[in-house]
């Protein structure tokens, strides 16, 4: 299950799969700049913009503000 809204913030490291690596799943770490979905939970994964400007859906928070990291 993909983590809720409520866990993704601005400035915490995540790993996302983008719209081209949907087939093989390859993920892509960075840290969030901006919150691009509105919904509390999504099937498929919050949709985030990262700091490197990668747009794609969080499979996993894996640390930063405010995650003890």
């Amino acid at each position: 299950m993909t983590p809720p809204r409520s866990q993704i913030r601005p400035g915490v490291t995540v790993d996302i799969v983008q719209k081209q690596d949907q087939p093989t799943g390859r993920l892509t770490r960075g840290v969030v700049a901006q919150l691009l979905t509105r919904s509390a939970t999504h099937p498929h994964g919050i949709k985030v913009r990262l700091t490197s400007g990668q747009v794609g859906r969080v499979q996993a928070v894996v640390g930063g503000k405010g995650q003890g990291a």
